[in-house]
């Protein structure tokens, strides 16, 4: 922790002048999401990802981020609708009084929404340390129909993040675990692929799609992947992690 004005007293700051910033808010910090669906061997490339030197990849958090999302999207619909009514109604854009039904979501701070976002899942969410350089996580829950909009509200909550796309033989997925118990398995895997792989094309050169059959116990099929990240491709790193077994 650092104090940016003046000294904290014991227990923190008082009466708004002192501002404590956490250390790792001041530092660069890059993110890469892996987008996947279960059994697809993602929490393998989850160790893979780990193994590079300042890389932190957070496991799967069930989507807690989606109601954010929801939080965020729904507020600004309101605050555009507002704006829209002052218009049409002659008064100046963000300027409701006390007498308004929806008194101040007309100024809805859309940036401070992102920004603070960001903050709270840097601060629970992802708690890089003092080494990261990357950070993020893996999920496997993107089947939603609203998919694309929900990776685009996390470009903007995280500039500049990238998106690893992991995919395997649907066949092998739909009977392994719990998906042999699952009925239709195969096509509901199919619609899921394809809505995560449109995904990973709308966002061109920020995504990179790896297929776990091609890198499963072969280090080289992962290369590709380390040059797109910019990373120094080490294969017995690698290797060492494909031999300790990542599941639960």
């Amino acid at each position: 922790m650092r104090l940016t004005c003046g000294r904290a007293p014991p227990g923190g700051c008082l009466n708004g002048r002192v501002r404590v910033t956490p250390a790792r808010s001041r530092r660069k910090l890059s993110f890469l999401f892996v987008i996947t669906y279960g059994r697809s061997g993602s929490t393998l490339l989850q160790g893979v990802l780990n193994s590079i030197p300042g890389y932190l990849i957070r496991g799967e958090n069930r989507q807690v981020l989606r109601h954010v999302h929801e939080f965020h999207t729904r507020a600004v619909q309101q605050r555009r609708i507002q704006r829209r009514v002052q218009r049409r109604r002659g008064l100046p854009e963000g300027g409701s009084t006390a007498t308004h039904p929806f008194y101040g979501m007309d100024n809805f701070a859309v940036k401070r929404s992102l920004v603070g976002t960001r903050r709270l899942a840097l601060e629970t969410l992802l708690r890089p340390e003092s080494d990261t350089r990357v950070t993020g996580f893996k999920e496997i829950r993107w089947g939603a129909d609203d998919v694309g909009d929900y990776v685009e509200w996390l470009r903007l909550v995280f500039p500049g993040a990238r998106f690893v796309v992991n995919t395997r033989d649907l066949q092998a997925v739909s009977r392994s675990k719990w998906w042999g118990e699952v009925p239709d398995a195969e096509a509901r895997l199919v619609e899921r692929e394809r809505r995560i792989l449109e995904v990973g094309e709308s966002l061109g050169d920020a995504a990179f799609r790896v297929h776990y059959d091609d890198y499963a116990g072969n280090p080289s099929g992962l290369a590709p992947l380390y040059a797109w990240l910019g990373e120094e491709y080490d294969e017995e790193r690698i290797r060492a992690v494909m031999d300790v077994r990542h599941s639960y």
